[in-house]
């Protein structure tokens, strides 16, 4: 594989879902918005109180980790020579496929914006055919089955200390992509350490997802030559 594939698990990135949907907090928000409060971002900024009831609640809310995650990974010197791929698979088991043309709003409110039109749209644009970013219900198994790999590598903190140009290397020898969490708090769910053909660590202490993605990303970039 002369590519990289980046796939970002669980992504804390989803819609208020219905069963907190009439919260004060929620309602607020979506008001000042002017959308229905099942059409705006699930944030724990702004709704901490109403998640609270939620299961995996300290998994959830956080769709800045993927906004930080998308501004590394698609401005990068990998991603501009086309050797990086990156899919996003959410909490709740969508996953939207990112074409490395896209450029990702730098401002935090419009990603936003953009998130949202995704979630009800399927795709930005809308019906185009050829989307800059295009979502689909999808489980971790199934989009690595779509890829046609056997599984991924799973970047861990629980996983033996390896260097990041040793899993990099064996990403791209093996044609396997690798799976980063993308999530604050909390462990990955059975199904996606069932599909995980290798763990590895890249640091002795807990790290920042975008911060992961980012030493990767450097690592390939070496290995492939990218960078001298």
């Amino acid at each position: 594989m002369t590519s990289l594939k980046v796939v970002i698990a669980e992504a804390s990135l989803e819609l208020v879902p219905r069963e907190i949907c009439n919260h004060p907090a929620v309602i607020k928000n979506a008001r000042f918005r002017g959308r229905k409060p099942t059409e705006v971002l699930l944030d724990k900024s702004l709704h901490y109180h109403a998640m609270r009831s939620l299961p995996d609640s300290w998994k959830r809310g956080r769709p800045d980790i993927v906004h930080v995650i998308l501004l590394e990974s698609l401005s990068s010197p990998l991603s501009m020579e086309g050797k990086l791929q990156v899919f996003i698979h959410t909490y709740g088991d969508y996953v939207i496929e990112v074409s490395p043309e896209t450029h990702v709003p730098r401002n935090y409110n419009r990603f936003v914006g953009l998130m949202e039109q995704l979630f009800k749209e399927g795709s930005v644009p809308p019906k185009s055919e050829k989307p800059l970013l295009r979502m689909h219900p999808s489980s971790i198994t199934g989009l690595l089955k779509k890829l046609g790999v056997p599984g991924a590598i799973l970047l861990n903190e629980n996983g033996p200390l390896t260097s990041p140009r040793d899993v990099c290397r064996e990403a791209l020898d093996k044609g396997l992509p690798l799976i980063i969490g993308g999530f604050p708090h909390g462990r990955f769910s059975d199904e996606v350490i069932a599909n995980a053909v290798a763990t590895y660590s890249i640091y002795y202490r807990p790290l920042d997802a975008w911060v992961v993605t980012s030493i990767m990303i450097h690592a390939c970039e070496e290995a492939l030559k990218v960078l001298l």
